[in-house]
């Protein structure tokens, strides 16, 4: 027979023969779409049309002893396999199990091969399942406990990794594939259960630091007030002890120090239990001339202001300050508590405390905490 002759265009004529110069600058999927209009590669149909042809075709596929057929399509899925089209081989792979052939081989060898599509397009417990079914039909499938091994690991599941590893090394003790898994799994396990120990002691460690700090709160007799919405500020700061494993040592709190005549506040991170109303003076006061010109500061120095404090019933105490917060907080009565685990302290001008004491209303700074 003669060989066929290379198509060479002419000085007119197309780069490519006329069949395939259409396909010239299209991509891979689009020449696919156009095969897929001719009967001999149409692999689907709109269901509004009939095709006689390519129904034809179809049935060839399945023609032959359903062993044969489903070799055939096993042979498809390992092609597309190779190609890295994962997802098309897999439905290869499930059209040969529905031919439901009876030569147990080819049917562990497509479970065994549906797993590794699983387990490439990161479905691993499907691949799991798959490689389960192999080993029904062959409990010494060494690959089948390679991929579970393989896709426990990803899972983080490393304990389940090393059992179906170590059973596969007990049928092939010297599989490279398998102990391969088997040192990985081994060493992430280690990692696993370093870090849960590391947990473990620093949570042991925060256990044993709050029931220092509890018993600093309780040897001192201070109460402590939980509201439903605490200020966003607290949300980073804590009640500390200056040396957190002795309950004796200087309790540490946030303040929020409010002004209400003006609808101002101040917020410190940290202040000690044995600093007063006027260390909070010179901190917040410590501003530029600018600050006091504006309106409602006139009165805003440390002898013309007035703190106070909220108690547990609502109302309101004035402190002297140059007491302690500690002195504060310790009294039984009247009890000042703190609130979100900070401290809270008023500062009113002395000529307008009055008439702020006349509008506290203790039921409404108690609703404020619900």
């Amino acid at each position: 027979m003669e060989k066929p002759k290379r198509y060479v265009p002419g000085p007119n004529d197309p780069l490519l023969p006329p069949q395939l110069s259409e396909f010239q600058n299209k991509t891979t999927d689009e020449v696919l779409e156009e095969l897929n209009k001719m009967p001999f590669f149409m692999n689907k149909l709109d269901p509004d049309e009939s095709n006689v042809e390519l129904e034809a075709l179809k049935a060839m596929a399945y023609e032959g002893e359903p062993h044969e057929i489903a070799t055939n399509f096993k042979n498809q899925g390992n092609d597309l396999y190779k190609g890295k089209r994962f997802k098309d081989a897999r439905a290869m792979y499930l059209k040969a199990l529905d031919v439901k052939c009876d030569v147990l081989s080819i049917n562990e060898s497509l479970y065994l091969n549906l797993a590794a599509c699983e387990l490439e397009i990161k479905n691993y417990r499907s691949c799991i399942n798959y490689c389960r079914e192999a080993l029904k039909l062959n409990a010494k499938n060494v690959k089948a406990f390679f991929r579970i091994g393989k896709a426990y690991l990803e899972l983080g599941r490393f304990e389940d990794s090393l059992e179906a590893v170590q059973v596969g090394l007990a049928v092939d003790p010297e599989n490279g594939a398998l102990k391969s898994i088997q040192s990985k799994a081994t060493e992430k396990l280690k990692r696993k259960k370093e870090l849960e120990n590391r947990t473990l002691a620093q949570k042991q460690k925060e256990k044993e630091l709050q029931e220092f700090l509890d018993l600093a709160v309780q040897i001192r007799n201070i109460t402590l007030v939980d509201t439903k919405q605490p200020a966003g500020l607290l949300k980073d700061t804590k009640l500390t002890l200056e040396n957190p494993t002795d309950f004796e040592s200087q309790l540490i709190f946030p303040a929020m120090v409010l002004y209400p005549t003006t609808d101002e506040f101040d917020f410190i991170a940290s202040v000690s239990e044995l600093s007063t109303p006027n260390d909070l003076l010179d901190v917040v006061l410590n501003r530029p001339a600018e600050w006091f010109a504006q309106p409602g500061h006139k009165d805003f120095t440390a002898s013309k202001l007035h703190a106070y404090m909220e108690t547990l019933s609502g109302g309101l105490i004035k402190i002297g300050k140059k007491v302690t917060f500690h002195d504060v907080l310790k009294m039984e009565k009247p009890k000042a508590p703190l609130f979100d685990k900070s401290l809270r302290v008023y500062f009113v001008p002395k000529t307008e405390a009055q008439g702020w004491l006349d509008n506290w209303d203790k039921n409404a700074a108690i609703m404020k905490r619900l």
